[in-house]
């Protein structure tokens, strides 16, 4: 311990012990138990207690002060636990009888004070720490602290219940621990007196009759299993399965929530060969509700990826491979739970251990709430061989349909469920099958269609009826999920032409909801960048192409969509759309002939700062694509643009909202990254204006955004155009003196420097941190060679310099002036740039968190310390 802290921890002690003082906040003491834990990992406790004998005093007078308040006890309780994680500190302390009067039946567990949770929950998490060493066991036992650890289980707080049941893991994990460990039986009759105590209370709370009580075994062992890993595991399955299996002979199931966690838990955990737990899991599904079971299923579905994982890693790929998948686990639809499914269709699923009849019921169980709906739809659920069967019987039918707010978010569920398998579910159609039955309606769209693993044959019928009773019966939160873009779309033309009609529809359609409309708009733009190319064509296929002036006059509609969510989407959509094909003949020619680029810029002046923020970021990338409202005049070629050049610089400089002014910020940087044809006409003017908008403006992020924009410009002043191409030749590390020279006049005339060293005391610390960058930059291409202007020549370096220490004082108000260059290199050397870097890289509780200066402040805190003894940070 540092000696100026060992100096200051007496006076400490007294202040927790006398009840008068004020108690320092939660924050400070758990920062000194944090202290207190770093200093025992690195050290001996008992020598640490040895040297400052006020701590054992401390938790001395803990216990016989009647008025002290529940932290502090709370707090003293955990401190013990840190001492006696050691094993010759926990023998120091118990020679005092100290261990037993804090945690046993004569301490605060008998006193008025066991009423206050934080009392409760620091005499357990002072255990959980204690208990790391045999000696712990015998205490524990000793002291009746398992016990109370039993009743504490159902306490009212549901923080200590949770810790408690927590602690009854980890005592019975030491318990099963030492050097018995790897000789030590599956069988439960061999174990430690303790762990047999564990285990028979978990036994009978199995058996009550009480639902709290049989949560709380099960929560329990869904711990043990998530977090114990040792071979007793095994045996203590096979001692309480028959009692969990019991549990589902009640109906109905009691605390089921608790009940698929742990069977989840277990066969995590279990071994491949456990048959009697696939029963189990099997009997589970059929006797769970679809709302309680789907989960279920769900994580049986997706145990693979655990079984892959705890492979070892030579073997991790080949057992994951297409290869092993294809060769071992094929899910055939002979099922009955899956004659729902095309004739025909097979459904591969990785490999893994799980049995096949397992994984049937469980796909079964997360397709029948989608089955229900149909079924009970007042439209045909669509033609034969489409989750045919799912539904099961009528009974079912009207109980999951009973509430449709409760089936709306079944269903939900389900879709967000099979979204998640996705990755793990491959499909191919036969295509005899398909020849069999033309006229098969599947679900093309994504992740519900290709979840469920249906593929699209040549002559089947349009599929939107099928889904529209989807989302036409669930609304907008089923739409939601059915529209969500899957992580990979492909397929054949007809099977993309389908699916562009059925979006089509969805975007057309009055009845969208706003979120509807949003995953329709993303879920378009993935099938359109995904769509198949003809070979040996960089246009666009005349199949999109048909499509997208079918989609331009919709997204003309939304684009005036009295809900401004609509209008933000469409805008969206638009920039996405011109980002990836601005440059392609077809598109160009199909959005000119539309009136979307003239809405978009209308759409600047929309009163809701998100749809201008979006407008900006739209118009920008159509000006970078020459694709502006209107075509410009042979008279004033460049009228159109420097017009919406002009509209954005008064974005920035009077928009109320802080969004639009980021985004005209990113589109300008953008534009002079890129060369835009008439920003580069007077780039330096351009630079100016907008430097001189940005370091007026209160947003931070338009600083920092001004910053990036600056050392973009700095970067074509230097020849360093190419810095974001990867086929670019690395610059030497200075700039010649002429280039230097003429970059430094221009960088002075437009005011670059003024901008930056203002940023560099900025209050906020990333603009401060872009600043400080840039500066360094400028300065690693400016030394050693200087400037034609040495510092010593400038006149007005010292009055510069004492207008930054003004500046970083927070007087703010006097400007630079127009700078020489020679006095911006002479300043970049005088500053400590790299220090300055250092500190603003320091997080800003970094003296907080050194152990001195909290002992001071918490002093400091009842006036223990003079006044400027505390570090006041």
């Amino acid at each position: 311990m540092d000696p100026e802290c060992s100096r200051l921890l007496p006076a400490l002690c007294a202040v927790l012990a006398d009840p008068r003082q004020p108690v320092a906040d939660d924050t400070c003491l758990e920062k000194l138990l944090d202290w207190f834990t770093a200093v025992t990992e690195a050290g001996s406790s008992l020598l640490l207690l040895q040297e400052n004998p006020c701590l054992v005093e401390l938790l001395f007078h803990v216990l016989k002060s009647q008025d002290l308040s529940s932290r502090i006890l709370s707090f003293s309780l955990r401190l013990a636990g840190i001492f006696a994680a050691q094993e010759d500190c926990f023998q120091y302390l118990q020679q005092g009888e100290l261990l037993p009067m804090l945690f046993g039946e004569v301490g605060p567990l008998g006193g008025a004070a066991w009423t206050a949770p934080a009392v409760r929950s620091g005499w357990i998490q002072g255990l959980r720490t204690l208990a790391q060493h045999p000696s712990a066991l015998h205490f524990l036992a000793a002291c009746g602290a398992v016990d109370t650890i039993f009743s504490l289980q159902g306490d009212p707080s549901l923080f200590v219940a949770s810790a408690a049941g927590q602690l009854l893991v980890h005592i019975l994990d030491l318990a099963m621990r030492g050097p018995a460990e790897g000789r030590r039986s599956p069988q439960a009759c061999d174990w430690p007196a303790c762990a047999q105590k564990i285990v028979g209370h978990i036994e009978d709370s199995l058996c009550s009759t009480a639902i709290p009580q049989v949560t709380q075994a099960l929560s329990v062992l869904t711990t043990a299993f998530g977090h114990c890993h040792g071979l007793w595991t095994q045996g203590l399955w096979v001692r309480l399965s028959p009692l969990v299996a019991r549990l589902l002979e009640k109906d109905p199931v009691p605390a089921s929530h608790s009940l698929v966690d742990l069977l989840l838990s277990v066969a995590r955990s279990a071994p491949s060969s456990d048959r009697g737990l696939w029963e189990t899991l099997a009997q589970t599904l059929s006797h769970l509700s679809p709302t309680q079971a789907g989960p279920l299923a769900l994580g049986i579905l997706k145990l693979q990826d655990c079984f892959i994982h705890r492979l070892p890693k030579d073997k991790r790929d080949s057992w994951s491979s297409p290869a092993q998948s294809r060769a071992g686990f094929i899910l055939r639809t002979c099922s009955a739970a899956f004659c729902h499914l095309p004739s025909g269709l097979t459904l591969w699923i990785l490999g893994h251990p799980v049995p096949q009849a397992l994984r049937t019921q469980a796909f079964g169980i997360l397709l029948q709430p989608l089955a229900c709906v149909l079924e009970a739809a007042a439209q045909a659920p669509g033609p034969p061989g489409l989750l045919e069967g799912a539904a099961a019987d009528s009974m079912m039918v009207d109980t999951l349909l009973s509430s449709k707010s409760a089936c709306v978010g079944l269903l939900c569920c389900a879709l967000a469920h099979l979204g998640l398998l996705q990755p793990l579910l491959g499909c191919w159609a036969s295509p005899t099958a398909a020849q069999r039955r033309p006229k098969t309606a599947v679900l093309c769209m994504s992740p519900l269609g290709q979840g469920l693993g249906f593929s699209c044959p040549m002559g089947s019928v349009p599929c939107f009826p099928w889904v529209a009773t989807l989302v036409g019966w669930g609304g907008p939160r089923v739409g939601g999920w059915v529209l969500q873009p899957s992580t990979s779309v492909s397929g054949p033309q007809e099977l993309v032409t389908q699916v562009f009609s059925v979006l089509l529809e969805y975007l057309v359609s009055p009845e969208s909801s706003s979120m509807v409309l949003k995953k329709a708009f993303q879920a378009t733009l993935r099938w359109l960048l995904s769509s198949p190319k003809t070979p040996g064509c960089c246009d666009l296929d005349p199949h999109t192409q048909l499509f997208l002036r079918e989609l331009l006059p919709v997204l003309q509609k939304r684009l005036c969509s009295p809900c401004w969510e609509v209008r933000d989407s469409g805008l969206e959509f638009l920039t996405q759309m011109t980002r990836h094909w601005g440059g392609q003949a077809g598109f160009r020619q199909a959005l000119l002939a539309s009136e979307v680029p003239e809405l978009t810029k209308q759409l600047l002046r929309d009163p809701e700062s998100y749809v201008r923020a979006s407008a900006v970021t739209a118009t920008g990338q159509l000006s970078s694509w020459g694709l502006c409202a209107t075509p410009a005049s042979p008279e004033c070629p460049g009228a159109q643009q420097e017009s919406l050049l002009v509209e954005l610089l008064h974005i920035l400089s009077t928009d109320s909202e802080g969004f639009p002014r980021r985004a005209v910020m990113q589109v300008f940087t953008e534009w002079l990254r890129d060369g835009h044809a008439d920003v580069a006409e007077d780039a330096e003017r351009f630079v100016a204006g907008v430097l001189q908008a940005a370091s007026r403006d209160l947003d931070w992020e338009v600083r920092a955004q001004g910053l990036e924009l600056a050392l973009v410009f700095l970067e074509q002043l230097l020849g360093q155009r190419s810095s974001h191409c990867p086929y670019a030749v690395a610059l030497p590390e200075t700039a010649p003196p002429g280039v230097l020279d003429q970059a430094l006049q221009v960088l002075c005339r437009v005011q670059l420097f003024e901008f930056a060293f203002r940023a560099l005391f900025d209050c906020d610390r990333p603009v401060a941190q872009k600043s400080c960058d840039l500066l360094l930059f400028l300065r690693a291409k400016a030394a050693p060679c200087g400037s034609s202007q040495e510092a010593g020549d400038s006149p007005n370096v010292a009055s510069v310099e004492a207008t930054l220490q003004r500046w970083q004082a927070g007087e703010q108000g006097q400007p630079l002036g127009y700078l020489e260059p020679g006095a911006v290199v002479a300043l970049l050397r005088s500053i400590d740039l790299e220090g300055l870097r250092d500190t603003l890289a320091e997080s800003s509780d970094h003296v907080e968190k050194s152990p001195q200066s909290l002992l001071q402040d918490m002093l400091a805190a009842v006036g223990v310390l003079g006044e400027n003894e505390a570090d006041c940070y």
